[in-house]
């Protein structure tokens, strides 16, 4: 297979299999499969001698959102192995989580095309949700830098500019005795920024 030895063949073809959950399938043609399993079996050809780049489009469409997570994890192993890959998506929270360059095309425009990290950092502010631990019925708190709604008396919504980061937050709450259980993103913060830079794009385009 591809100059592979039969032997490393078959154990690569076994191990591929199992870690895209494929195993239970192996009898069964490919022309049968599911849409989403046909993909996941088009990657695991595609890593069957190991390659050291690794190209990607749409490896997720049409997969759960259960499934997608564990491919997640198979390329970011793949990835910390020492296989780059370039891949296309429109699963925004996708590129944030495996990208560590990012380039958005738009109309057939590079729009942009540089680290994940510089692109996310063009943020003014984020916006996370909080589930607390104790209801509150009232909050009344004004301190720069930072915005406060109360969803019910045990979600509250904080909106944080770039000059504080997460240790201030939570120093923030502790000190009004805001006790919280758990915590996460309002939104994707790249979904935020595409969306930003469409309504600027289109703005522009209407002036």
């Amino acid at each position: 297979y591809y100059g592979i030895p039969k032997k490393l063949a078959e154990q690569r073809a076994e191990y591929y299999l199992e870690k895209l959950g494929l195993w239970e399938k192996r009898n069964i043609q490919s022309r049968m499969l599911s849409g989403g399993m046909k993909r996941r079996l088009m990657i695991a050809r595609a890593m069957m001698h190991e390659p050291k780049l690794l190209i990607l489009d749409e490896p997720t469409a049409g997969v759960d959102i259960e499934l997608r997570r564990s491919m997640w994890d198979f390329l970011t192993e793949m990835n910390e192995k020492g296989t780059s890959i370039i891949l296309t998506t429109h699963y925004l929270e996708e590129a944030e989580m495996l990208c560590r360059r990012i380039a958005i095309i738009d109309r057939g425009v590079i729009k942009e095309d540089t680290t994940m990290k510089g692109f996310l950092n063009q943020l003014n502010e984020e916006s996370f949700i909080c589930d607390l631990a104790q209801p509150i019925e009232n909050l009344q708190l004004d301190i720069i830098g930072f915005k406060f709604n109360l969803i019910d008396s045990m979600t509250l919504e904080v909106t944080m500019d770039k000059a504080h980061n997460m240790n201030d937050l939570f120093l923030l709450l502790q000190s009004q005795n805001i006790q919280v259980s758990s915590m996460r993103n309002k939104s994707n913060r790249l979904e935020e920024l595409f969306v930003k830079m469409v309504e600027k794009n289109l703005a522009g385009a209407n002036q």
